[in-house]
């Protein structure tokens, strides 16, 4: 039975020590040498065409990881890689490959320090954020373990004497997983082993500024068993190696998790049927949320300040589940916004490898000043409750709280991954839904109240693919909360839940006329 891999209680000294002995052995190698990353095609290292180099956005002098780019013909040539070793693949049973992501799992498991390590200095992930990250991508192994062998054997379907019906599940074929760096970990190895246990061979091509851990995953991969002709690494650009492949006639699915830009552009592309191709490109993508948590005039307003802290400032609101819009009823308004407020004040910021650290760097500069940009425009027209003082030395953007935002603001709508809160007010819980709904996203929500009717109201109204109910709109655990929105949010089953992995997979269906008409000779 599937249970969840449990959190790190950093309450304990001797989980903060050993925490800690992985961050230092981390260093003492980043202080020699970055780490080495490079395409794995079939079992080679390759040299790539391009080197970047990806700093540690705590402290922009240092140098977490000296990447080389996939060319177009190493992306070429990994299709070509995987057309070859998918026959076999497919035909090893789905036993054994729930048998493998459940040696990967333990691996992590055994591992989780190290990995969490990694998250901290390349991605800029806090302690608690790393640790979750690992933890994630755990349950994942073990969930998708868990129902491939749900689905795997046949069913027999009817019973209408003399006929036997046989239904079943067969793997699309070559598939590109394109994993976003704000859940370097866990999103990549969810997409990609939900691919390799349906029988699928995968492509992952990890986001630019997280390839390290993209690598750390592959080997824990390829060490539980995968063939290495069954699943090849592609770091590189995006807009090069990512664009090349979603175009590729021999790609039969591309997993993504991204922006809502890069999606659309995605699916658009991959419905385009180009010479050679002989199947419909299937295409998965998250792309992102605008969302919104509602505090009713009852609500516990210690909870709702907690829970909308934690959601809106977590990873430096890097998450596309994060809240960016608060909206508050009636006479809480102003109360609430106080609490916060005073809230937001407490909040310690620094370097992600401090213990004490909740709000940590952004992932680069690009997007320190993009965020930066956004929060100075929004000052010059809307009424800032709280801009923070952001730490220096790397990434670092300032907490920035709004109040009063209208509607039709650029804040409310547009997502801006980083901590930045658009808070308004409601007239009532009704209004406050309506408002909530007045969105192009539809990720995730949540509800502080303690009135019956208006939960059930939020219940039937508050459309969204993820509704919380009395806490924040971040952190859906694997089998419990199947993650995933519907309207601008993407499109596909959820991750995490029982839909998923059919995704991955083609029905079949195969009938015999079991009436004998005599034998033939063996």
């Amino acid at each position: 039975m599937f249970r969840n891999e449990p959190f790190t209680d950093f309450g304990i000294q001797a989980n903060r020590q050993a925490f800690q002995a992985a961050l230092d052995r981390l260093n003492q190698q980043l202080n020699h040498a970055p780490i080495l990353v490079a395409p794995q095609i079939g079992g080679e290292r390759l040299s790539g065409e391009e080197s970047f180099t990806r700093t540690d956005p705590s402290r922009a002098s240092c140098s977490v990881a000296q990447v080389a780019f996939a060319s177009i013909n190493d992306a070429n040539n990994a299709v070509s890689s995987l057309q070859q070793g998918f026959p076999s693949w497919r035909g090893t049973s789905f036993e054994r490959r729930a048998e493998i992501l459940r040696k990967a799992a333990k691996q992590m498991r055994d591992s989780k320090f190290e990995v969490s390590a990694l998250l901290v200095r390349e991605v800029g992930k806090s302690w608690k954020e790393a640790d979750g990250d690992v933890a994630e991508a755990i349950d994942f192994c073990d969930y998708y373990a868990e129902e491939m062998l749900r689905l795997g054997p046949p069913l027999r379907l009817g019973n209408l004497p003399g006929e036997e019906n046989c239904y079943f599940y067969q793997p699309r074929g070559i598939g590109l997983v394109i994993a976003p760096w704000n859940f370097p970990f866990a999103i990549a190895c969810g997409m990609a082993v939900a691919g390799l246990v349906t029988g699928n061979c995968v492509i992952l091509k990890p986001s630019e500024q997280s390839s390290a851990v993209a690598q750390k995953l592959v080997e824990i991969l390829y060490s539980a068993g995968i063939p290495h002709n069954a699943l090849a690494f592609l770091p590189g650009r995006g807009e090069k190696i990512g664009a090349h492949l979603v175009q590729h006639a021999s790609i039969d699915f591309i997993c993504f998790t991204g922006s809502k830009a890069v999606g659309l552009e995605i699916i658009n592309k991959a419905s385009v049927v180009r010479p050679g191709q002989v199947s419909v490109k299937r295409v998965i993508a998250e792309m992102g949320g605008k969302n919104a948590i509602i505090v009713d005039e009852d609500a516990d307003l210690d909870e709702a300040i907690k829970g909308i802290i934690q959601s809106a400032f977590g990873y430096a609101g890097q998450k596309c589940s994060a809240c960016s819009r608060a909206i508050i009823v009636g006479s809480a308004y102003e109360p609430f916004l106080e609490r916060l407020k005073h809230a937001a004040q407490d909040i310690i910021t620094g370097e992600a490898c401090d213990s004490s650290t909740f709000l940590g760097p952004v992932v680069d500069e690009e997007a320190q000043r993009r965020i930066i940009s956004t929060i100075e425009a929004a000052e010059k027209e809307y009424k800032l409750l709280y801009r923070g003082n952001p730490a220096v030395g790397g990434s670092y953007v300032p907490i920035a709280i709004f109040r009063d935002v209208p509607t039709k603001a650029k804040i409310w709508n547009d997502e801006i991954f980083g901590p930045v809160l658009a808070c308004t007010k409601a007239q009532d819980f009704q209004q406050a839904v309506s408002l909530a709904n007045q969105c192009e996203y539809a990720l995730t929500g949540a509800v502080f109240s303690r009135s019956p009717n208006n939960l059930n109201f939020a219940r039937e109204n508050f459309r969204v693919g993820n509704l919380y109910i009395n806490r924040g709109s971040t952190g859906a655990m694997v089998y419990r909360q199947p993650f995933g929105g519907f309207k601008m949010s993407g499109i596909g089953s959820k991750a995490g839940g029982p839909d998923y992995l059919v995704q991955f997979m083609e029905p079949r269906t195969i009938t015999e006329n079991t009436m004998r008409r005599g034998f033939a000779p063996e």
